[in-house]
């Protein structure tokens, strides 16, 4: 992932415009459009800015590469199983809650929507309000200790909006990107896209799905591991 995307990503995890961005940082919105599209590059002062308002450093920013992993370097070269046992079974209760139409319990709080999967010494819970406009979140515990959370919040933003196409997507979800749903995903007139920075112990992420080349849904979420 390079400046431009990871800017992007940032700024819609932080619920800003670019015109919101441009005025906190005493810049133009054409400035930080050319920014967003590669066409020109923030000087240092900018980019310091930048790094404090979104909680990362400049060494991120400036450094091209992939940013889409399931597992970090370090947990990689560890090798740690506990990790391992579960990415696997977030990945495994996802194709058995809300995206798979399965395993709907009763609310847990005013007019939620929740859902529960157990196996073994694991239980996952996922619990979100509203509909069109909607807010939730996602735990993990290993014999009733929290080892994982995710929080969500999305709209949908066209009328050719598929909930269907969304579980689909959400079902395609694999171990290089165990957070939401796939980097990229089609099926007929419609395309997923997701973006996540960081790594599975501390990430943030937003996913859009298009209708042909209409934006018709848009979510960001953050999330990690539990200490």
């Amino acid at each position: 992932m390079i400046f431009s995307e990871k800017l992007a990503l940032l700024r819609k995890n932080k619920g800003l415009t670019q015109d919101a961005l441009a005025e906190r940082l005493n810049v133009s919105r054409q400035a930080v459009a050319k920014w967003e599209s590669g066409q020109s590059y923030p000087d240092i002062s900018n980019l310091i800015q930048i790094s404090d308002m979104m909680n990362v450093t400049v060494d991120y920013l400036v450094r091209d590469g992939e940013c889409m992993m399931g597992i970090s370097p370090e947990a990689e070269d560890s090798q740690d199983p506990d990790l391992e046992e579960l990415i696997r079974f977030r990945l495994e209760a996802n194709v058995n809650t809300y995206a798979a139409f399965m395993n709907e319990v009763p609310s847990t709080r005013l007019d939620s929507h929740d859902f529960r999967y157990e196996n073994g010494s694991y239980t996952y819970h996922d619990s979100y309000v509203g509909g069109e406009r909607f807010a939730g979140e996602e735990a993990v515990w290993k014999n009733g200790k929290s080892l994982y959370a995710m929080n969500y919040l999305g709209r949908v933003l066209a009328k050719e909006f598929s909930g269907n196409f969304l579980k689909d997507a959400l079902r395609h979800a694999d171990r290089r990107m165990p957070y939401r749903g796939p980097e990229h995903y089609e099926d007929g007139e419609y395309l997923y896209k997701c973006n996540v920075t960081g790594d599975f112990s501390w990430f943030q992420g937003y996913e859009e799905i298009f209708w042909h080349d209409k934006k018709t849904y848009e979510c960001c979420f953050h999330g990690g591991l539990m200490r």
